[in-house]
């Protein structure tokens, strides 16, 4: 049994020739269609938008309505907006002096346990040895 209806496939086709003449606009944002998959996307969604036999769009293609935006927020974000070159600079600088920081206190970390340790041995140095009296005494 087929998938698709015959006329889905007309659908299908349709659209591609309106792409290839500049004629197919996307959804909503009107733009120009200039990929092929994306006309045989659209083609297929108008079939089922009529009804014909068309399988289900795919559980993890579905496409997922993007939070709407303020106008004003657009503008904002034009004006303000800083080169790529300089945001990667900045945290290249982050990132360098974190490393920085980091290794002081691995050092910091390596140098506490030897204090430890250095006192540990002047208390045995400094404390007699009672093993030895023992073996002396017998």
């Amino acid at each position: 049994m087929a998938k698709y209806a015959k006329s889905a496939g007309k659908e299908v086709e349709e659209a591609m020739h309106e792409m290839k003449e500049g004629k197919l606009t996307m959804g909503r944002s009107g733009k120009k269609v200039t990929n092929p998959k994306q006309a045989i996307a659209i083609g297929l969604s108008e079939a089922r938008e009529k009804g014909k036999k068309v399988p289900k769009k795919a559980a993890g293609k579905k496409a997922v309505a993007a939070p709407k935006k303020a106008a004003g927020k657009k503008v904002a974000s034009k004006k303000g907006a800083v080169k790529k070159g300089a945001v990667k600079k900045v945290a290249a600088k982050k990132a360098a002096g974190k490393k920085v920081a980091a290794s002081k206190k691995v050092v910091a970390k390596k140098a506490a346990p030897k204090k430890a340790a250095s006192k540990k041995a002047a208390a045995k140095k400094s404390s007699p040895k009672k093993s030895s009296a023992k073996k002396s005494g017998k």
